[in-house]
């Protein structure tokens, strides 16, 4: 099935996913081994409930401060081309001859800023199926005027997600900034968005000490507008903790860190456990002179092409994020075999 991209249709999965009680989960992705790895666990999960065309959000942020996805997409550290990689190879991902082709996959640009992605406005904005506009360094009224005139322009053709938050706000140490229900109501009156992310205490880039998801704040702001909440930040919620969100108002999710966090976690490991097929018993002998590896390290193993290659690393990558990307797919997607 080609990308879903027009917005009738986006809104159509939104509405479908609302009947079937799921979370739509947005992994972001910023190279090919992540967008493989989402594909892949969410064709294998889909086959295991016998949906083979259950649908996913792939996104990718352009120049947003905390974490430029597109740039990091290639090494030329350039926008345009990382973000037509990305497009790119998503449509070959989902080509008919893929296993993907069967998949029903959205593609989010997140976190466009009203000021740096400004030249990003000139694209044709239907490459993507929604585009979260991010004015929330602003405050709070030349924000909704922001964001209001976005999707005046866009709104007709994507699918429109906008933060009605104000970063520039913070609490004490341990307190963050939370946005009120009032807010949250005039933003979305105001606005006219489709989807709206509030701070419920999960945003990555607040300063509290603790993250904590306000699920009691979701539900009083989905009571003041409707169910169209998106929890950002959701990687600092426990798996375990996210089976309640759609009975809270939740109806998109945006995951990340725990992405890179993990795999690259279980990478380090894997590779000094395998330290000599890597890079050789000397150079394992010399790091553990320099006091970088302990004496138990293994030294009597030669260096192997079966270790040293970015096909090895990126194979530890790809499985990991696959295990990940479907520990939350069966967070959200909730499944009775006999209503199909």
């Amino acid at each position: 099935m080609p990308l879903v991209l027009d917005r009738e249709q986006v809104l159509g999965l939104y509405a479908e996913a609302a009947e079937r009680k799921w979370v739509l989960p947005t992994f972001n992705a910023e190279n090919l081994t992540t967008c493989e790895a989402i594909l892949s666990a969410v064709l294998e999960y889909g086959q295991t409930i016998d949906i083979p065309d259950l649908p996913v959000i792939i996104g990718i942020t352009n120049l947003y401060p905390p974490r430029p996805q597109s740039l990091y997409y290639t090494h030329t550290r350039q926008w345009q081309v990382g973000l037509r990689l990305f497009l790119e190879e998503m449509k070959v991902l989902l080509s008919d001859t893929s296993p993907f082709a069967e998949l029903r996959v959205m593609l989010h640009l997140d976190h466009i800023q009203w000021d740096m992605d400004a030249e990003i406005l000139h694209w044709d904005m239907c490459s993507f199926s929604s585009i979260m506009y991010d004015a929330s360094n602003l405050p709070l009224q030349e924000n909704i005027a922001r964001t209001a005139a976005f999707r005046e322009k866009y709104g007709h053709s994507v699918v429109v997600e906008g933060a009605c938050d104000e970063i520039g706000k913070t609490g004490s140490a341990n307190q963050m900034y939370l946005t009120s229900p009032d807010e949250a109501e005039r933003y979305w009156k105001e606005t006219g968005v489709d989807i709206i992310v509030a701070n419920l205490g999960t945003e990555h880039r607040a300063a509290a000490s603790e993250l904590r998801y306000h699920a009691q704040l979701a539900r009083e702001i989905t009571r003041r507008i409707k169910p169209c909440l998106c929890l950002h930040g959701t990687s600092s919620v426990p798996v375990d903790s996210l089976h309640n969100l759609f009975n809270d108002g939740i109806r998109k999710v945006n995951i990340w860190t725990v992405l890179e966090r993990e795999s690259s976690a279980l990478l380090f490991r894997e590779m000094v456990k395998n330290a000599t097929k890597i890079v050789g018993h000397e150079e394992v002998k010399r790091m553990q002179r320099d006091g970088l590896l302990g004496p138990q390290a293994k030294t009597a193993e030669t260096a192997s092409v079966e270790y040293f290659t970015t096909t090895y690393r990126q194979g530890i990558v790809f499985e990991k994020m696959k295990e990940i990307v479907t520990r939350y797919l069966k967070a959200f997607y909730r499944y009775k075999k006999e209503n199909d």
